[in-house]
């Protein structure tokens, strides 16, 4: 079993430099990944999954400078 960090929306934000309501409103669009609730009030998402969302913007961004 791999250890997987965890990351609360603080971290997220900082990480992605999303404001946490651009987030939120995001993940119920289905433009960010959806978090793993742990309990009613805490919700996390993994390193990974968020790694994973930052390379493919990065690559949708490089296909849309290359169509224009």
């Amino acid at each position: 079993m791999t250890s997987e960090q965890l990351l609360r929306i603080n971290e997220v934000s900082e990480l992605t430099s999303l404001a946490k309501s651009t987030i939120n409103l995001w993940v119920s669009l289905g433009k960010f990944p959806k978090p793993i609730t742990l309990s009613p009030t805490i919700k996390v998402w993994k390193a990974s999954q968020l790694n994973d969302w930052i390379e493919s913007q990065s690559e949708s961004e490089q296909l849309t400078t290359k169509e224009v």
